[in-house]
């Protein structure tokens, strides 16, 4: 497939302002391996939301019962992309100066009120009790028979995960919520035929959805988060169709952060086609499932792929407490060959260094590109991916590839960096460097093509030092490399820089509550055996904001006081729009 789209929009029905309808981040994106021309991308995003203008003017609230996980599809491999509009409960109307009046049980969105109308995200939550709350994970795998047996010859099935929280302010299932806690993790399913996979047509009927299904188990202490997703879609694993998904569950509302706080890492198996999930608590080696000792405060930023054979893998950060800054943390490895039944202890991967030199004394967590700056706590967290040859198998090299962004060499020299194993992950190579010369890594993400002869790597990454102060231009960009593989040694060569995205200066991305900057965690990479393709963290048409910084800085070194700005009247009309950006381009050594 001659695919060629070089930085196309994929938040393509997201607004170019106001604050925060224009705020879109944490992408992911995947591919059909039985239908290589169909994409889907999801992001957080808020297209849905309330302007800041609707009550108080300077405060740009993530309106109660409002969806955040956006999807997006291309069926020309990444060429062009669209966002259907499907009816839930929204505030997109909710325009000012009235507060946005919430409306329950659920009525038109008209005025200043929120209520059922046009959503550009996943359908179907207001319905099941529900709220999309983003941190989007993506997967295809074939559809289940009549018979419960899975075969492409059946088509395919899309499977969304993300967090979700109840719609009604209750948290006890049965009560007039759905779940137990704070957040769980939840799956959306819709199904292509084999003839093509998903199309325009099928994708924008929103009856074609399944309803979400909550997919974690939960207390009422629980918060999951940082959830990924993946299906068994090589039709030579034992366990072909499997669905897996894990995620970090804290509970007494408890981080990765936190020694005193359990936080296990968790994985979920579906073997009904996301029907029903079991669950499994991953054991750190030599530690209790729920403990957070001295060898790590507990394991987040988790990754998930299987083999060719049915070997299922997931990978997290083990995080380790500071200061002194930066933290020494370590790449975890759990194991299942049983189809996920069982999983091994924690397998010490890699040694990696967190580029968390700073901790932002307002908001409390890491920041890289200055004060004020967004957050990176997750920036060296594994991202995986593994040559397994789907859709067949037939072929697979199995290699494994993990990349993450690292504190080394030092701050204003942050690193991307690479290592894979052959060998199902028992021996990996030495760590590499491959960022670009001047390039500070600040998230990245690797994808192989299925035959394991091509390597693809994506990658935010600050071109500007770390900055004291807001008024300086910061700069971040969207890099995208490629890199033949040597089948016989599994070795890549040497990565040349496909692309290079306009610059853009991440002053003018924005929390909801605008005191600091916010990009996100992840970006995100997938590919076939003819092109690679990805997603990336995009503010190129984001504008700074002079009353923003003066306050954001006022809120840090003190002074005189400096009034909290309004940004629909104080900003220029396009601060906080973060995009989606991606590319889809061929193998260039072999088009």
């Amino acid at each position: 497939m001659a695919v060629v789209a070089i930085d196309p929009l994929v938040s393509i029905g997201s607004p170019t302002t106001p604050f925060s309808q224009n705020k879109q981040n944490e992408p992911a994106i995947a591919v059909d391996a039985n239908h290589t021309n169909v994409l889907v991308a999801g992001a957080n995003d808020n297209i849905d939301l309330e302007w800041c203008n609707a009550g108080n003017p300077t405060t740009c609230p993530f309106t109660p019962g409002v969806g955040t996980s956006g999807v997006y599809f291309s069926f020309d491999g990444g060429a062009t992309w669209t966002q259907p509009t499907y009816t839930g409960y929204t505030a997109r109307t909710c325009h000012g100066p009235a507060p946005c009046a919430s409306s329950t049980p659920p009525t038109g969105a008209t005025g200043s009120n929120a209520g059922i109308g046009d959503i550009g995200t996943l359908p179907g939550y207001v319905e099941a009790g529900l709220v999309s709350s983003g941190d989007p994970a993506l997967a295809f795998g074939p559809k289940p028979g009549a018979d419960g047996t899975f075969s492409w010859a059946n088509g395919s099935r899309l499977y969304y995960a993300n967090l979700a929280s109840n719609f009604g302010a209750t948290r006890v299932e049965g009560s007039g919520g759905s779940f137990k806690g704070f957040f769980a993790v939840v799956v959306s399913r819709i199904d292509g035929p084999s003839s093509t996979g998903l199309t325009s047509a099928i994708v924008a009927n929103q009856a074609n959805w399944m309803a979400p299904v909550v997919a974690s188990r939960q207390s009422s202490s629980t918060f999951s988060d940082k959830e990924q997703i993946w299906a068994d879609n090589a039709s030579s694993s034992p366990f072909f169709g499997n669905v897996y998904v894990c995620y970090a569950q804290f509970r007494s509302k408890g981080s990765h952060q936190n020694a005193n706080s359990p936080v296990p890492l968790t994985a979920l198996v579906s073997r009904d086609g996301g029907t029903t999930w079991s669950s499994n608590q991953l054991v750190p080696a030599g530690t209790s499932p729920n403990s957070n000792n001295a060898s790590g405060f507990g394991i987040s930023g988790c990754t998930v792929r299987t083999d060719s054979q049915g070997g299922a893998y997931i990978f997290g950060e083990r995080f380790t407490q500071g200061p002194p800054l930066p933290t020494q943390s370590e790449h975890v490895m759990f194991k299942s060959t049983d189809g996920g039944k069982s999983w091994t202890q924690a397998i010490s991967v890699q040694q990696v260094v967190d580029p968390c030199y700073f901790i932002d004394p307002v908001i409390g967590r890491c920041v890289e590109d200055g004060i004020a700056g967004a957050r990176n706590d997750l920036a060296a967290s594994p991202s995986v991916d593994i040559a397994n040859g789907a859709p067949t198998g037939s072929g697979a090299t199995n290699e494994i590839v993990d990349v993450w962004a690292d504190g080394r060499p030092a701050l204003n020299a942050e690193s991307v960096r690479l290592s894979y194993s052959t060998d199902g992950g028992q021996m990996w190579s030495p760590q590499a460097e491959i960022q670009t010369a001047g390039d500070r890594g600040y998230y990245a993400a690797p994808a192989l093509s299925p035959d394991g002869r091509d390597l693809y790597v994506v990658y935010n990454a600050f071109t500007t030092p770390f900055r004291n102060d807001t008024t300086s231009l910061r700069s971040l960009v969207g890099v995208f490399k490629h890199a033949d593989i040597n089948i016989a040694t599994g070795v890549p060569g040497a990565f040349s820089e496909l692309n290079r995205s306009t610059p853009g200066d991440p002053r003018g991305s924005s929390q909801n509550g605008l005191t600091a900057e916010f990009l996100g965690d992840y970006v995100y990479a997938a590919a076939t055996n003819t092109y690679g393709t990805a997603v990336w963290n995009d503010v190129s048409n984001a504008a700074d904001c002079t009353a923003i910084d003066t306050w954001r800085s006022f809120l840090r070194t003190g002074g005189a006081p400096v009034p909290r700005p309004a940004p629909q009247t104080d900003c220029p009309p396009t601060f906080g729009n973060s995009d989606i950006f991606g590319i889809s381009v061929p193998d260039p050594t072999n088009p």
